[in-house]
């Protein structure tokens, strides 16, 4: 034994590391590999079998597939959101209510179509590509007097890979002709009946397996828009902020939401002049047993050693078409990168939380 070890040792000694890193050792970089990949043809399958599980699920787009420039290294993958609230929950805020799951409107499209279709309910209109579903005038036996219809609306979520659904409802008399033409108010006319069927399309959904398989997804629903609805962006002076393309009431609900479920500590509300005052002394690693890090927002007068706390006004704006959330401190720090840090942080933190 000692000497297959002493040979060993001369063999490596003499070889370099070659032998172990080297082009054709066993531990090579591979880093380059991706250079001489090549690109198989896309399966064929036969006519006489059924082609509609197969889905393309890792697509090369054609504008890559030529004259592309070798990266120098390879770039990080976009980290992946890790609080992520599985299921399918109803929101209300106020009068309004809709629909949230973790899956995307191209896999939830179909199934509310399906869901129409086991009614037996006709749709007198729908568009895939703005999400949109109108269903024709349905009679129910029992109520003799009115005739009902309904519009389902099938938008991105906060997140990415979260849809949303909203539903509203619309009468009309069964003595009248059918209208031609359908004005839809911006809320429903009947509460109850809204609320019936948003019960039973997230029953519907929640009892569905599959709604998160990519087979189950529609490809012209998947042109809707993906952008979710909450993003932090950069100005044009540098510093990050928050945009979510919501109502200002929803906005403002769950802004404080978000930042009472992080457990900052919020000092002062103020809905009039649009801004909320907290505590705020960064995100600290820690590492636990396990040997993973964890993220630990320091709160109250939970001082951190290393960081100092800031009193941060967060202000919450509508511009335009999104409401806009930029935290700012009256505080002095000589160090601006600091505060431009705790800054990024807290707009992260804020942005975990939305739900």
């Amino acid at each position: 034994m000692l000497k297959k070890i002493v040979a060993i040792m001369i063999i490596c000694s003499t070889s370099g590391c070659s032998f172990i890193s080297g082009e054709n050792g066993i531990f090579r970089d591979r880093r380059q590999s991706y250079r001489d990949a090549e690109i198989s043809p896309a399966m064929e399958i036969p006519n006489s079998l059924d082609s509609y599980t197969i889905d393309q699920l890792y697509v090369i787009p054609s504008e890559f597939l030529g004259g592309s420039i070798p990266f120098e290294d390879i770039p990080m993958p976009e980290p992946i959101e890790t609080k992520r609230r599985e299921g399918v929950i109803i929101q209300n805020l106020g009068e309004r209510r809709w629909i949230v799951l973790d899956a995307t409107p191209a896999q939830v499209w179909p199934l509310v179509r399906d869901f129409w279709t086991q009614l037996q309910v006709n749709l007198d209109y729908e568009n895939p590509t703005s999400g949109l579903m109108e269903t024709a005038w349905v009679e129910v036996n029992a109520e003799p007097l009115l005739r009902h219809k309904y519009r389902i609306s099938i938008e991105p979520g906060l997140h990415s890979g979260y849809a949303e659904i909203y539903v509203t409802h619309l009468s009309n008399l069964r003595s009248e002709p059918i209208p031609v033409l359908v004005n839809w108010p911006d809320s429903s006319e009947s509460e109850d009946r809204e609320r019936q069927i948003m019960d039973a399309v997230s029953q519907y959904l929640a009892d569905r397996n599959d709604v998160y398989q990519a087979s189950t997804s529609s490809l012209l629903a998947g042109s809707i828009d993906a952008e979710r609805k909450a993003n932090i962006v950069t100005g044009l002076n540098g510093q990050k902020k928050l945009q979510l393309r919501v109502d200002y009431n929803r906005a403002w609900v769950q802004v404080r939401q978000a930042i009472e479920r992080a457990e900052v500590e919020i000092l002062e509300t103020d809905r009039d002049e649009a801004k909320i005052v907290v505590n705020f002394s960064g995100i600290q690693e820690e590492e636990v047993k396990v040997g993973f890090l964890r993220n630990l927002i320091s709160r109250g007068s939970e001082k951190v050693d290393d960081q100092r706390s800031l009193q941060l006004t967060v202000r919450i704006t509508d511009v335009d078409d999104y409401i806009e959330i930029i935290p700012e401190t009256s505080d002095l720090i000589d160090d601006s990168l600091e505060i431009d840090v705790l800054f990024d942080q807290f707009l992260t933190v804020i942005y975990d939380n939305l739900s």
